[in-house]
């Protein structure tokens, strides 16, 4: 074939794709152009579902179109996440992982059904808060220090409350038995409904629970907090130190959220998704509502967002390891 025909015909048949490649592109900058939903792995009320539905209701108002949340419960988180990983990969189907889901659960059970590193496509931290550390109002201790040195006087030894085993309170109370070499019980309870009114009563010694689900009692007085445990003050705690400052290092835990996409979402998507929401964090009124509900929106690009989880779970091995935790 002549070399000029042959020029031509190559010519013919990329014009003829160009219009179907711009197309694409065309309607991935486009997105949303449908109706987005949200899969929440946990039940409705939580702080992942309460924040989702906040920040839902910001990119609908940036992006438009109807953005529903969609509760899919069961197995730890374990049921939504393999709906997410299964859903089409054009970005009309979101993820709203957690630590627990992302960091976690891989070490919890002997068989997840889906890979929190291979089956998703990070697009932002989209919250973050931290445990506190907290007795019954009655109890002797004053801070961390003085509470190790009551403890060390009980030959039984102390037990901690959680909403059950696996959680992030239930890690956490082994892991600090295990930096102070206290003789620390778990004690797991159904939910919070059930851990809580347990520490307040004294049935149980201390917790290191969510800020967000006992920031009512603490400011009620019915729950004494002694420390938290986030990397530096909290905003409206000022007056609570960190436990490194109450004299237990290498303590930091945070419990976070984070969105993700099942695998192959075009890059486009991700990249607009990830920007929007990190343009909805800069706005001062956003940033007050969530503190309020008791978390920090601290976003982050999907790279930032792939090497966080990653990070997270090196920590949370050695931790699972520590409490001897298992859900199978």
């Amino acid at each position: 074939m002549p070399l000029t025909r042959r020029v031509l015909l190559q010519s013919a048949a990329l014009a003829g794709l160009g219009p179907n490649l711009w197309s694409a592109a065309q309607a991935q900058d486009n997105w949303p152009q449908s109706s987005v939903k949200i899969i929440v792995p946990f039940t409705a009320g939580g702080a992942a579902d309460i924040l989702t539905r906040k920040l839902a209701e910001k990119l609908q108002a940036k992006l438009g179109q109807g953005w529903a949340v969609d509760n899919r419960t069961g197995a730890g988180g374990n049921i939504g996440m393999d709906a997410v990983k299964n859903a089409p990969a054009d970005g009309y189907t979101i993820g709203s992982a957690t630590i627990g889901t992302l960091s976690i659960n891989q070490f919890l059970f002997a068989k997840l059904p889906y890979d929190p590193v291979a089956d998703y496509s990070y697009v932002s931290k989209i919250w973050e808060n931290c445990n506190v550390f907290v007795v019954a109002p009655e109890h002797p201790a004053r801070s961390v220090q003085e509470f190790i040195a009551w403890a060390r006087k009980r030959p039984q030894g102390v037990n901690y409350g959680s909403a059950g085993v696996g959680t992030t309170p239930h890690l956490a109370g082994a892991l600090f038995g295990h930096r102070t070499g206290l003789n620390a019980t778990h004690v797991p309870f159904r939910g919070a409904a059930q851990s809580m009114p347990a520490l307040m009563s004294g049935q149980t010694d201390f917790a290191i629970d969510n800020i967000a689900s006992y920031m009512p009692l603490i400011l009620a007085g019915k729950v004494r907090v002694l420390a938290i445990t986030g990397p530096e003050r909290w905003p409206t705690l000022p007056d609570v130190p960190v436990m490194a400052e109450a004299g237990v290092s290498d303590f930091i835990i945070t419990s976070w959220g984070a969105f993700v996409l099942p695998k192959a979402t075009p890059a486009a998507v991700i990249e607009k998704l990830s920007r929007t929401i990190r343009q909805i964090a800069q706005e001062p009124a956003t940033k007050d509502q969530w503190l309020q509900t008791g978390a920090l929106m601290i976003p982050t690009t999907p790279a930032e967002t792939e090497a966080f989880a990653a990070r997270e779970r090196v920590k949370w091995k050695e931790v699972i390891r520590i409490s001897g935790a298992r859900l199978d």
